[in-house]
């Protein structure tokens, strides 16, 4: 189920991505060959006017095909060149670029905006908000592999609503109480009352003790409450969440590359495709609108990546405009199309890589 979830976030995301080329390249009068749902081969297609629509067999995105993205003589000197990406204005170019990535800061801002509208967890330490934040509980977040709490039965979106050893009850319940009641037993075994969807249920975990000496259960939790707002506020507080979360994202892959640069850098830091169907699992476990929430982070995320000055991305592409805005003359064909096509060789073996990172934590 986690697979089909997440292959269907990731067609959503890249089809709104490519709805934004597709849409203002149709709007500056740029001929748009096909647009492409899924990746070849090819099962069927429709076409609708100069566009064929086709769907593919692999649901994994899709593809819009504009005339003059890649130059050669035809696009470039051919009988329709007039409406040639490559002949275009310039900032009409990087509108064309941009689109793709504005859409998809416009989508995550739609889908926060939604879960404030459905009731969005928040977590209680995310910071001074105004609004009210409704029915707060300690929430189970994500459970280590082969640790107490798995054995004895947590599962991620748990909410802990009692904790005793015997001799004590735990008041108040929140992460810091719930650290120090385990550290000061010791290993000595603790009762968790916990709510799963509208069942409770009771286990009992032995903590085991850390190589420093600490005693845990394996679980990592955040004090979460439910935000609900009217529409005017959902999608203003929307809007604030989507610009923070950019924020700290683009600072977060700041940080990865130039650590990367620097010889810090870890696999460890990366998540590909079969970790993030791992993700997507524990999300739709904690409910839809944990869902929500993370097809923004990563439609920000794919927003964010596709703005590098790297060739093959929306980014490069932009770089390539800016370098022949600057010296009055465009780029040789070839080079740019050279780099192009080595940018997304270089982007294959990336993630191949850090697919079998993924897939190697799984062994």
């Amino acid at each position: 189920m986690s697979i089909v979830i997440f292959l269907v976030i990731l067609l959503l995301l890249v089809l709104v991505h490519e709805f934004g080329h597709f849409f203002s390249a149709k709007k500056f009068g740029i001929r748009v060959d096909e647009f492409g749902f899924g990746f070849p081969p090819k099962i069927f297609g429709i076409k609708k006017g100069e566009t064929e629509y086709s769907f593919n067999l692999l649901p994994i995105g899709g593809f819009v095909k504009i005339f003059g993205e890649n130059p050669d003589e035809e696009n470039t000197n051919g009988p329709d060149k007039e409406r040639s990406f490559i002949n275009k204005p310039k900032w009409q170019q990087a509108i064309v670029l941009f689109a793709g990535v504005f859409m998809n800061f416009m989508l995550a801002w739609v889908l926060f905006s939604f879960g404030f509208i459905s009731g969005l967890p928040t977590s209680v330490a995310s910071g001074a908000r105004e609004y009210e934040v409704t029915d707060v509980h300690l929430v189970v977040i994500s459970v280590a592999p082969n640790s107490p709490a798995l054995q004895a039965g947590l599962q991620s979106g748990d909410k802990i609503i009692s904790v005793n050893n015997g001799e004590a009850e735990l008041n108040p319940i929140n992460p810091e109480t719930l650290k120090s009641f385990i550290t000061s037993g010791g290993g000595k075994e603790i009762e968790i009352g916990y709510l799963r969807g509208e069942n409770t249920g009771i286990v009992n975990v032995i903590p085991e003790i850390g190589d420093g000496g600490e005693a845990m259960i394996g679980i990592s939790m955040d004090q979460i409450g439910i935000a609900k707002l009217s529409i005017l506020q959902a999608f203003w507080e929307g809007m604030k969440l989507t610009l923070a979360m950019t924020k700290g994202t683009a600072v977060g892959l700041y940080t990865l590359i130039a650590d990367s640069f620097s010889g810090q850098g870890s696999f460890t830091a990366v998540v590909g495709p079969v970790g993030m169907v791992g993700i997507v699992g524990d999300a739709y476990d904690l409910g839809i609108s944990y869902l929500l929430s993370f097809a923004a982070l990563i439609s920000i995320n794919l927003a964010i990546i596709n703005l590098l000055p790297f060739p093959a991305l929306d980014g490069g592409r932009l770089f390539f405009l800016l370098i022949e805005k600057i010296k009055g003359s465009r780029i040789n064909p070839q080079v740019a199309n050279i780099a192009n096509m080595a940018g997304f060789a270089i982007l294959i073996l990336l993630m191949v890589a850090v697919t079998w990172h993924d897939v190697s934590k799984l062994l």
